[in-house]
């Protein structure tokens, strides 16, 4: 079980990073922080986007945010989601982090594939 908000947000920077080969892109890269974007020009409820964001991890004061669009973008999202990962949503898209175990991290990772999956089908990424 991992507590320390700089191992948690290492762990899931890890599980992030791949994804930046696969289609996205990341505008922030820092000690703190890892964001990911597709630079895809797409058409969103009517409007032209010429990025769409999809997720992130920062070190907050008292947790690690890892924010995570999918489950904004198409909230029946919610439903595939484990218990344990939605009951540390925070908002529309946030979920707040003070400790991290294997199965939490399964989650995640789970979490990132659907998004990826729907992203892909949408025509996002």
């Amino acid at each position: 079980m991992k507590t320390d908000f700089v191992e948690i947000f290492q762990t899931i920077r890890a599980s992030l990073q791949p994804y930046a080969t696969v289609g996205f892109s990341n505008r922030i890269n820092s000690e703190t922080s890892f964001d990911l974007w597709s630079d895809k020009n797409v058409i969103i409820e009517g409007k032209k986007k010429n990025e769409v964001f999809f997720a992130s991890v920062t070190i907050q004061k008292e947790h690690v945010g890892f924010y995570y669009m999918p489950v904004y973008a198409e909230p029946d999202m919610k439903k595939i989601l484990d218990p344990n990962l939605l009951k540390l949503l925070k908002g529309k898209s946030c979920f707040h982090i003070k400790k991290l175990d294997d199965t939490l991290m399964s989650e995640i990772e789970d979490a990132l594939a659907a998004g990826f999956k729907l992203y892909k089908e949408k025509g996002w990424v």
